[in-house]
């Protein structure tokens, strides 16, 4: 079985337990240069996204595919979320392990006041 193949298939199994609970959810995405988040509500509409591509983190960051940019993807996403007034989601990590830039990403977002 391919990586990619192994990750789709975590993330269909994450996803039907999320979608059971019907909370909005932290959706991320990596590539090897750039980390998105979404809010999705449960209806699967994006409601917000931040991202490396960001103009305000691209400014402060050298490169934008390491773990002090997620962090800051992480508490941007949380400033965002709580402004909508949404603090309590489940973590969508769309099957990659958790460990890393999605672990930064997460704890940062924690930190910054999500609960999830």
């Amino acid at each position: 079985m391919s990586k990619k193949i192994s990750r789709i298939r975590r993330s269909k199994k994450t996803r039907s337990r999320i979608r059971i609970q019907k909370v909005d959810r932290l959706m991320i995405h990596k590539t090897p240069k750039h980390i998105y988040a979404y809010l999705v509500d449960k209806d699967d509409r994006v409601i917000t996204s931040v991202s490396s591509q960001s103009k305000d983190i691209r400014e402060k960051a050298k490169y934008t595919g390491n773990c002090e940019t997620a962090a800051e993807v992480g508490k941007l996403f949380s400033i965002k979320a709580q402004e909508l007034g949404i603090k309590k989601i489940a973590f969508d990590r769309s099957g990659f392990k958790y460990h890393g830039r999605v672990l930064a990403l997460a704890n940062a977002a924690r930190e910054a006041g999500m609960e999830f």
